[in-house]
């Protein structure tokens, strides 16, 4: 489990040559408290969109995208998957394959699970709600002026229920998608009027999101420095940006927050002490609300994470083939349903 490199960082139990929790700052024990654990939950394919669910006790989650080559050459298929804590066994089952290649997922006010469906060739991407007592699922919006999206990333639910998503490319540069025709764009949309705009064009690959605890700002990455399987660029951005919320419907006063190594940020959460977590190559990045790198929490490769567990206070981490619990002091800023 240890990574091992950590400059400008120590182990926070010196003792112990594995221990995955790193500080930068003293301000990281107020996150882990005296005596953090991280323990490996069950083996399984887990890449994104993790959300828990307090009322089910139950981890949902996006699977990493399977070649299949049925019903076509090249045919990818993703499944929204399930961790039953209830469970003694802690079984993972599927909740729905195909998903239209789901990817991010959150809950909406009402425990209903907003899913980013990133599309297929012959299928539309979408933002999509779903009923997890009867499995239904119903298409809330997948156009902009009569133009399809390109990859749905990742979504947040403000607390005026109104759902502010990204869309990247990765589809098209992963082979599963037509050539874009809008740009990687970040949205608005409102359920209640049917109304959708552009909040920030000046991505190029947005990605994770998430609001502070006040939703007076919004963080968003940008995880270019990937531009599709295989590749690294370190001069394109691997980074996070906040933005001002303006009436609850317009960002303004972009500006820096933090550059994330090694690899890019993707997941992202904040806490209710409105500090901001973000996934990296190595693991999990936490810094205080001036953009300070404070501590980690290091999982090889890790996709995406969510705060969870009965008190708010576990953070469920996803690294493609496991996923992992880190118990803490700090508590996500959304106590989901």
């Amino acid at each position: 489990m240890a990574i091992k490199s950590f400059p400008h960082g120590r182990p926070l139990d010196p003792s112990n040559p594995d221990c995955p929790f790193i500080v930068y700052s003293d301000e990281f024990l107020e996150v882990t408290g005296p005596h953090p654990t991280l323990e490996k939950v069950v083996e399984t394919n887990a890449h994104e969109g993790p959300v828990y669910v307090k009322k089910r006790n139950t981890l949902y989650f996006t699977t990493v995208p399977q070649n299949i080559n049925v019903p076509s050459p090249g045919y990818k298929t993703v499944a929204i998957s399930k961790l039953d804590f209830n469970d003694p066994a802690k079984a993972v089952s599927v909740v729905r394959q195909p998903s239209n290649m789901a990817n991010g997922m959150t809950l909406d006010r009402e425990g209903r699970l907003i899913v980013c469906e990133q599309g297929t060739r012959s299928s539309p991407a979408a933002i999509s709600r779903l009923d997890l007592g009867t499995n239904h699922m119903e298409t809330l919006v997948e156009q902009w002026f009569g133009l399809p999206f390109n990859s749905p990333n990742d979504v947040v639910v403000k607390s005026d229920g109104t759902i502010w998503f990204t869309d990247p490319d990765y589809g098209f540069l992963q082979g599963f998608k037509p050539e874009p025709v809008v740009g990687a764009y970040v949205y608005r949309f409102d359920p209640a009027t049917g109304s959708l705009s552009v909040v920030a064009d000046s991505f190029n690959k947005p990605n994770g999101l998430a609001f502070s605890p006040d939703e007076s700002i919004l963080y968003i990455n940008d995880s270019a420095a990937i531009q599709g399987p295989g590749s690294y660029h370190v001069e394109l951005p691997h980074h996070i940006l906040a933005f001002d919320v303006k009436n609850g419907t317009h960002l303004v006063h972009s500006r820096l927050f933090a550059v994330v190594v090694p690899g890019i940020p993707d997941g992202l959460k904040v806490d209710s002490a409105g500090r901001v977590y973000s996934s990296s190559a190595d693991g999990l990045k936490v810094f205080n609300p001036s953009g300070v790198l404070i501590g980690a929490i290091q999982v090889y490769n890790v996709a995406n994470f969510a705060f969870g567990g009965p008190a708010n206070d576990v953070i469920y981490i996803l690294n493609d083939s496991a996923i992992y619990a880190a118990h803490v002091r700090a508590k996500g800023a959304i106590d989901q349903n």
